[in-house]
């Protein structure tokens, strides 16, 4: 049995969050992606999944539809779903791998580079402004919050113990907005 400070946390370690903070941060964050998705002017109606996949070609590509799929942790059905409106668009081409004739390889044109920028400076605009009512305290609080907002991006691995004991691993966050 573990010891606990009277929080039900580990000496040392603070309190797990509450479930109404938890849900707050999330219709936060929610709300201000919604914000900011529509702030940008995107004329074509892309979805979230199509963006990411825009940009994670823009990021790592040229890549071969299997290696965009495991970046975009999708089924390659799925992707090829989300693609084809891209590519449609004008936005990305497919060229045969040189090194695999049997695998195609997608990049990013130079409108779907276009696009991506325009979206990235609509939304920069709109936060910008939004951050330019804070005061100067409330500013440095979310620049230090930063680095925090930052490490809720990334999943750990699981620790072995939560491999032996899937049943102890902490609920999946709820998938509403």
């Amino acid at each position: 049995m573990t010891p606990t400070d009277g929080r039900g946390a580990p000496p040392g370690h603070p309190a797990p969050p509450s479930s109404s903070a938890v849900a707050r941060l999330r219709l936060i964050v929610a709300r201000l992606y919604r914000q900011l998705a529509q702030a940008s002017g995107d004329d074509l109606n892309l979805t979230y999944a199509q963006l990411s996949a825009l940009a994670r070609v823009q990021e790592y590509g040229p890549l071969r539809l299997g290696e965009l799929a495991a970046r975009e942790q999708v089924a390659a059905p799925t992707l090829t779903r989300t693609l084809r409106p891209l590519a449609a668009a004008g936005l990305l081409s497919k060229e045969p791998d040189p090194l695999d004739g049997r695998s195609l390889l997608v990049s990013i044109t130079a409108d779907g580079e276009d696009l991506l920028v325009r979206i990235r400076r609509e939304r920069s605009e709109l936060l910008a402004r939004r951050m330019a009512r804070l005061t100067a305290e409330q500013t440095s609080t979310l620049m230090a919050a930063l680095p925090v907002l930052e490490q809720l991006l990334t999943e750990p691995e699981p620790r072995p113990e939560q491999d032996a004991h899937p049943e102890e691993a902490p609920p999946a966050p709820p998938a509403e907005g």
